[in-house]
């Protein structure tokens, strides 16, 4: 029984397609200026305008700051990936840098190159 298991296996693993995501598009990402920019205008707004300063401020600082953000060129990268099924997600890369057609792996919340 031994005998037949391993060639067995082995023919499965060469059938099989490999299976990797792939990366669609790049574009840039500001989360982190937005709420920088959201934080420093909640407490501005609210200093000079009460509540409804506060919700103004943090609506107009969000934008204000991935504005910031990116005018400085220090937006990170997100990726649009399509998975085996055909859906797609966005997802960000502070750390790798991939082009559109790379096949990718989605490690959690993070992309990593496809071995």
């Amino acid at each position: 029984m031994k005998n037949i298991l391993l060639p067995l296996a082995m023919s499965l693993s060469i059938a099989l397609p490999a299976c990797a995501d792939e990366v669609l598009s790049e574009s840039p990402d500001n989360t982190v200026g937005h709420g920088v920019g959201g934080v420093t205008g909640l407490m501005v707004g609210a200093a000079l305008g009460g509540p409804f300063g506060a919700i103004a401020g943090a609506a107009l600082g969000a934008f204000g700051g991935a504005a910031v953000q990116q005018g400085s060129g220090h937006s990170d990268a997100a990726y649009v990936v399509r998975h085996d099924d055909g859906s797609t997600q966005r997802y960000r890369s502070p750390n790798a840098r991939f082009k559109p057609g790379d096949q990718v792996q989605v490690s959690g919340i993070r992309l990593a190159p496809a071995q």
